[in-house]
């Protein structure tokens, strides 16, 4: 899944960036207002974290606002040192999801934002299923026919993504939007080659093939 972060304090945002693409993430940082707001705004994600304080025209509140009257609904973590309860108030009532004051422990911000991913639990529950083949976003652990697969960090974002969205075509600019960085340098083959990894760990020992390929569409996650 891909978050966006945006925050102007350069060792928090490289902070969070490096945990959460530990946790198999697909992550991109502004660290200013005016580049947050042209990407919220813009650009495909699950999840954002905004800091309240930011340099530019639009500060965290006018971000937020601006997303909600363009009917951008990804989850909203805010991030800032303003703890009254006025603040706070104010920027749940701006759009924000969740609210979390500096300083903060990085366990509970991971939790949080793996709360706010779960939104709503009946479009997407912590266990993602497909056949016989089974993913948990919790523990990261993935089965198929009781067997279990390890799979690298980005191999399991792109198995997450499908599965997120099984039964649908998925060309290759849309899987590189979802699994891959906004600065990441990744080329179209580049996403033919995570595919052939995937099969083979997924597919290839298995009788009924999922991962499908649509001429002139892209790829398709089914189970028959």
């Amino acid at each position: 899944m891909r978050i966006l972060i945006i925050e102007d304090e350069h060792k928090i945002a490289r902070a969070l960036k490096k945990a959460l693409e530990q946790e198999s993430y697909a992550v991109d940082v502004a660290y200013n207002g005016d580049d947050g707001y042209a990407m919220a705004t813009t650009e495909p994600y699950d999840g954002m974290i905004i800091d309240r304080m930011l340099p530019g025209e639009y500060d965290g509140i006018g971000i937020l606002k601006a997303m909600r009257a363009l009917r951008v609904h990804t989850p909203v973590l805010f991030l800032t040192a303003l703890d009254s309860i006025s603040q706070r108030a104010e920027g749940l009532d701006s759009g924000a999801d969740d609210y979390l004051v500096k300083p903060f422990a990085l366990e509970e911000l991971l939790a949080r934002i793996r709360a706010l991913l779960r939104r709503p639990t009946e479009q997407t529950p912590t266990i993602l299923t497909a056949g016989d083949l089974s993913l948990n976003t919790i523990t990261y652990e993935v089965e198929r026919a009781g067997k279990l697969i390890q799979l690298t960090s980005k191999e399991f974002a792109l198995l997450e993504y499908f599965l997120r969205n099984q039964n649908r075509p998925l060309s290759k600019e849309m899987i590189i939007s979802h699994v891959w960085n906004y600065d990441a340098d990744i080329l179209p083959n580049t996403v033919e080659v995570y595919i052939k990894y995937l099969r083979a760990k997924v597919d290839d020992a298995f009788e009924t093939r999922l991962i499908h390929t649509m001429r002139g569409f892209g790829y398709k996650l089914q189970a028959v």
